[in-house]
Formats: C-alpha cells, sequence, structure tokens
C-alpha cells in the first residue's frame, strides 16, 4: 500500500486568519509533505516495508542509537507527523477545551496557562529542526516532549495527543524567525482541542 499525501481537512485558506496564511499551508502542505510521501515511496520501493502499515514502517526504521536516523524514517516518520499536524488544527475563533481534558491539564501541568507555557518554552527550546508534543505516557501519565527532525512518540511508545511543528518551513512567511510567536498563537489559536480530546479517550 503507497504512502498517499492527504487532503487537508479545511480549505487551503481556512487558518489565514487565525494566524497561519494559505501561502504558509500550500508550500507545507502541497510541496514538504508531498516531498516526503513521494521520497518515502520511492525509498521503501522493493524493500521490506513497501506494504506495511505506516506506523510499521515509523517503528520498525527507527534506531535508538544513532545519531542520523536513515532516509526511510526521516520521510516516513515526517509524512506520518504532517498527517497528525493537520488534524491538530482547525478554523474558527473561540475554540474550547473539553472539561476532561482540561481537568487532566490541569493535574498534570497546575494550569492550562501552565501547559501552554511549557509548550511554547519546549517547542521554543528545540535546538533546530524538529517538533514539541503533548503526550500520553502508557501510565496515563501527561507531558511535554520535544524531538529532533522527524522523530516522534510512536518510536517511544507514547500517544502524541498535540503536536507542533518547529522546522522552519513551518512558521517563516508568516513569523520569520519569531519560533516562540508562532507557537503562542498555535496553541491559543489553532488547535483542534476536540481532536486533542479524542485522542486522549482513546490513549
Amino acid at each position: 500500500m503507497a504512502l498517499e499525501l492527504p487532503d487537508l481537512p479545511y480549505p487551503m485558506d481556512a487558518l489565514a486568519d487565525l494566524g497561519m496564511s494559505e501561502e504558509t499551508l500550500h508550500y507545507h502542505h502541497d510541496l514538504h509533505h508531498k516531498a516526503y510521501v513521494d521520497n518515502g515511496n520511492k525509498l521503501i520501493a522493493g524493500t521490506e516495508w513497501e506494504n506495511r502499515p505506516l506506523e510499521e514502517i515509523v517503528r520498525g526504521t527507527f534506531n535508538p542509537d544513532a545519531c542520523e536516523q536513515n532516509g526511510i524514517f526521516n520521510n516516513v516518520a515526517q509524512h506520518w507527523n504532517h498527517t497528525q499536524f493537520w488534524q491538530m488544527m482547525a478554523p474558527g475563533e473561540n475554540k474550547k477545551i473539553p472539561g476532561e481534558l482540561e481537568a487532566r491539564l490541569k493535574d498534570a501541568f497546575g494550569s492550562v496557562d501552565a501547559f501552554k507555557e511549557e509548550f511554547i518554552r519546549q517547542g521554543g527550546a528545540q535546538f533546530g529542526s524538529g517538533w514539541v508534543w503533548l503526550v500520553a505516557e502508557k501510565d496515563g501519565t501527561l507531558k511535554v516532549t520535544r524531538t529532533p527532525n522527524g522523530v516522534n512518540p510512536l518510536v517511544f511508545d507514547q500517544t502524541a495527543l498535540l503536536g507542533c511543528d518547529v522546522w522552519e518551513h513551518s512558521y517563516y512567511i508568516d513569523y520569520r524567525n519569531k519560533r516562540p510567536a508562532y507557537l503562542e498563537n498555535f496553541v491559543n489559536r489553532l488547535v483542534n482541542w476536540e481532536n486533542v480530546a479524542e485522542r486522549l479517550a482513546s490513549a
């Protein structure tokens, strides 16, 4: 089963009023994400991974001892990451955090604002390219983590509840080098909290 570029779950201009422009989404989805899919398909062709499920390929090609991951992992993991990322955002102002999710965030971080501050801090602290995540551990503990390049929670047996891409292609058109401003806008205006709550409920 070949890797396929998913459609965005909203129009290309749907997030423009929320701080993510149509131009950014065009470059990010139609060019960057598509490149991961195309390269991933070329790299897995004729290998043991060619017809395997996406998450199995991500887990199976990750090398925890390597300073740099192999090409299959880099492209396939980034395909998985971006597929989640599009779903983790939604159009519309004043999105509310569902009650159970809000309670869990307060239990884990002290308050929702404290969670947001930690998410922004961790994302800003990621040196170079990577991702910042809200994850659920196997025991249900919530925490904020950051990963380099395409590494993601799957390879650590964590459930990704929320993730934000901090590669420059995700924010440079709209924010130039102001990554903290991009992250602040993400957690305050772009997050699809219903999607996060659904992920938590199934963790």
